[in-house]
């Protein structure tokens, strides 16, 4: 959860849902052997073009969360190799400016579009079956804001 200084959270509209309603938080996979504090800065990075020196991170969450597909998904997403995720969220405090964003900043950019949005809308923001983590995570970091 990127947030700015007015406790604002970064999401963005998926490249490949431009038509869809539903909005997201940066995510990412952490790579074989990679730290997670750094796996956190590089997907960050390549998702929204935002460099460790404009961000600070404030609070990990100790607990890792997990969501499963829905049927209809299971083996079509991801290659059909994973059935769900397990995540472990940060909350990270940007201090740059909004012409530091910048979508297009990896070869293979995710997001269309991008907003700020006040944290206890983001469970309504995103597809339905990621609901639970997402009140979970704003549940997590709303004492940290």
């Amino acid at each position: 959860m990127m947030i700015n200084a007015s406790s604002q959270v970064f999401v963005g509209k998926r490249i490949d849902n431009r038509e869809g309603e539903w909005w997201q938080m940066p995510q990412g996979g952490v790579d074989p052997g990679e730290d997670l504090d750094k796996a956190m800065m590089r997907e960050l990075g390549e998702e929204t073009g935002v460099g460790a020196k404009h961000l600070a991170i404030i609070h990990r969450m100790e607990e890792e969360l997990y969501y499963d597909l829905p049927a209809e998904l299971q083996g079509k997403l991801w290659g059909g190799r994973y059935k769900g995720q397990r995540q472990i969220w940060y909350l990270m405090r940007f201090t740059g400016t909004d012409g530091d964003i910048d979508l297009q900043a990896h070869k293979h950019p995710e997001f269309c579009e991008w907003k700020w949005v006040a944290p206890h809308a983001l469970p309504d923001l995103i597809v339905p079956f990621k609901k639970p983590i997402y009140q979970a995570v704003v549940d997590a970091f709303t004492p940290h804001l």
